[in-house]
């Protein structure tokens, strides 16, 4: 007798030492069909990750030994698809320089404990529709498209700049490619927060200026005489090529 074939469950990471948090969100996750695998430690995660079969890492910002920033930038630095995992920091600590800390290490979400459940579950879910597939079969356009002096590969989501490669954080990544869309067009904050983060995310204005500031950083270290990223005061960003 055939079987009708399902989808891969998704596997969620739950880094925290706290038992009963822990605890409370494994359950939620596993309610709503989800696999999900549970670390105390940094350590121990960046070890569990490498296995590759985690779709999503839930983050614990306090963590007694490596704690969860640190653990997000060693992630981020890991080579192979395991560096772009969806990352959610869980935290006691509500101030803004930490939201925008854990933003531009390269989380794609951030929350606030205490916290409700089941609006963890959502983000997690928001998350695995917006991640590409790691394993996904490569598309017929898998070239580099030029503009000016930038290149994209849109499939292998890389950058290069007057022939040199960008190492870019993914935000990094989705806010430059939002501008080459369109070069010379102005878009606002809004616009390019819609192309680079969820809508749920605690973000604001001010996480996309700072991430346009480490482009315009990374640009210059490529060879840019002149700023290629303009600021319309009042309006936005528009990229010259």
């Amino acid at each position: 007798m055939l079987r009708a074939m399902t989808a891969p469950v998704a596997h969620v990471l739950v880094v925290e030492d706290e038992a009963a948090i822990a605890e409370t969100v494994l359950y939620a996750l596993r309610s709503e069909g989800y696999a999900a695998s549970h670390c105390l430690l940094g350590g121990e995660a960046l070890q569990r990750l490498q296995a590759g079969d985690i779709d999503v890492v839930v983050l614990d910002v306090g963590l007694p030994d490596l704690g969860g920033f640190e653990v997000c930038r060693r992630l981020r630095a890991q080579p192979g698809p395991v560096a772009q995992l969806p990352v959610i920091f869980l935290t006691a600590r509500n101030d803004e320089v930490d939201r925008v800390l854990g933003l531009e290490l390269g989380a794609d979400d951030y929350m606030t404990k205490p916290f409700s459940p089941r609006e963890l579950v959502a983000r997690v879910r928001a998350r695995l529709r917006r991640a590409a597939p790691v394993n996904a079969a490569p598309s017929a356009d898998t070239g580099w498209q030029e503009h000016g002096g930038f290149a994209i590969d849109r499939e292998g989501r890389r950058i290069r700049f007057r022939g040199q490669a960008l190492d870019l954080t993914r935000y990094e990544y989705a806010l430059l490619e939002a501008l080459l869309q369109r070069p010379g067009a102005i878009l606002s904050r809004a616009q390019l927060m819609d192309r680079g983060w969820d809508s749920s995310a605690d973000s604001a204005d001010r996480t996309v200026d700072t991430h346009v500031k480490t482009l315009r950083a990374k640009l210059r270290a490529a060879g840019a005489s002149d700023d290629p990223i303009r600021t319309h005061r009042g309006l936005g960003y528009a990229l010259e090529v």
